[in-house]
């Protein structure tokens, strides 16, 4: 802990000194110091989960004020989690709402218990009517996830019910962002997410990969139920963190969830927090009562994984996969910058991971950041795309190695923007169009170099 005091200090100064990344640099080593002081089971656990909250909340404010945080999180195209502002806000039961609830529970199976108190009637309430739209948009949002999600709830011992914990956390939405930076489907600070193995660099941040956070979470939330031994609780403890609930339990005497609400020793959203999911969890379980049977749910994401050997362009496997930039950037939410680093599983449209891998092969790796393909169409000449894209036409041909009398619809030619061109014809094929042949070769000799994976939730 001293250690990690030292390296915080290090980190302001170094902030001081405009070094952001000595700073950045300084204060993560603190945290990674913490953590490990953590797994050494500290003799003081309330002081330790007090200094590291102050650290944390401190390195925060360096964060938002000029370490880059939210600069980032612009240019990532990150969103508001749509749930956030109702963690603050409580709202009037309705009278008629009270034995009905209680009926629905009585004959409700869930392996979450459910309860049926002011609060959660009161969310009940707001959901069925002026939040509809948005509980809606949540379900339908779920779709995409739910198969994978529900997978991995159940290889760790969590009960399926906690899906709603992603909607009340997120809505679904793999790159939602809270006002105290926690990111991603199940919104992890950065340091608790590394604690769980969710790491960031500078091009990608596995909080906002939907499998790999849903892991994260599970385990979390296991290890959660394992110190409180009370579903409500570790729900909390997952909103506000261990040492809140685990000071509140203290000082009432209470390990109780409701009965640490009554005494208003929780912080105001974690108050809510429980109630909001128990409301979701009612509803979608009485679905056909709360007309949100057969309510649409988009389709599950499919997908192939293919893993890069060198930093490569979303936009260059997206041209490579005859798919919108779009989708690709859909698929991978975690690559923040649109440039899956090297060794990374990148996911792909379902059936063109082995296409896309062999037609990788012709694009050089030192330009796969910012070389791209073109499709042509009928019509279309060298001289026409080169001067769409402002690249000669004999940068062209040296690029792809054929005239312009070879060229035909369908056929996809490497774009060398921005990269200079290897003259030699050994790197390069005649026509790209060919690597679709070669795939299916490679494929039904079971070629070992071509490295691809098929992964589908």
């Amino acid at each position: 802990m001293q250690r990690a005091d030292q390296a915080f200090q290090r980190g302001k100064r170094y902030y001081q000194a405009n070094d952001i990344a000595s700073a950045r640099q300084e204060f993560d080593r603190a945290v990674d110091l913490m953590l490990e002081a953590s797994a050494q089971n500290p003799s003081d656990r309330q002081e330790y989960e007090k200094r590291f909250d102050e650290m944390i909340d401190a390195i925060h404010r360096f964060d938002l004020a000029g370490l880059g945080a939210s600069a980032e999180v612009q240019t990532a195209g990150f969103e508001k989690a749509p749930l956030e502002d109702l963690l603050q806000m409580t709202f009037p039961v309705d009278p008629k709402l009270k034995d009905k609830v209680r009926e629905q529970v009585a004959a409700t199976v869930s392996e979450l218990p459910l309860v049926v108190t002011d609060p959660v009637l009161g969310y009940i309430h707001f959901f069925d009517t002026r939040g509809k739209k948005t509980l809606l948009a949540g379900i339908e949002r779920s779709g995409r996830y739910r198969p994978m999600i529900q997978r991995i709830l159940d290889e760790e011992g969590i009960p399926p019910e906690l899906i709603h914990l992603a909607q009340a956390e997120s809505g679904f939405i793999p790159r939602a962002v809270s006002y105290k930076a926690a990111g991603g489907m199940w919104q992890f600070l950065t340091w608790r997410g590394r604690q769980y193995g969710l790491m960031q660099t500078k091009y990608t941040d596995d909080r906002m990969d939907p499998e790999r956070a849903t892991r994260a979470a599970a385990r979390h939330l296991h290890d959660l139920y394992n110190e409180f031994g009370d579903w409500y609780l570790a729900l909390a403890a997952y909103n506000c963190g261990p040492g809140v609930v685990e000071k509140a339990v203290e000082r009432t005497g209470y390990a109780d969830f409701w009965e640490l609400r009554n005494r208003g020793v929780l912080p105001l959203e974690t108050t809510n927090y429980v109630p909001i999911i128990l409301a979701m969890t009612i509803m979608e379980k009485n679905a056909a009562e709360y007309g949100l049977k057969g309510a649409p749910l988009d389709p599950p994401l499919e997908y192939d994984t293919i893993e890069t050997t060198v930093p490569t362009s979303l936009a260059l496997l997206a041209d490579l996969a005859d798919a919108p930039l779009a989708e690709l950037q859909s698929l991978n939410p975690a690559v923040l910058r649109d440039i899956a680093p090297e060794n990374y599983a990148v996911h792909v449209p379902k059936s063109t991971g082995d296409l896309v891998m062999a037609s990788l092969q012709l694009v050089p790796a030192e330009h796969r950041t910012n070389w791209r393909i073109h499709h042509v169409s009928a019509g279309e000449t060298l001289a026409s795309i080169g001067k769409r894209y402002g690249v000669p036409v004999a940068t062209l041909m040296a690029a792809n190695r054929f005239d312009k009398s070879e060229m035909a619809e369908g056929d996809r030619v490497i774009l060398p923007l921005g990269g200079r061109v290897n003259s030699s014809p050994a790197q390069h094929v005649t026509r790209i169009a060919q690597a679709k042949s070669k795939s299916l070769v490679r494929k039904n000799h079971a070629n070992s170099a071509l490295v691809a994976r098929t992964s589908a939730q």
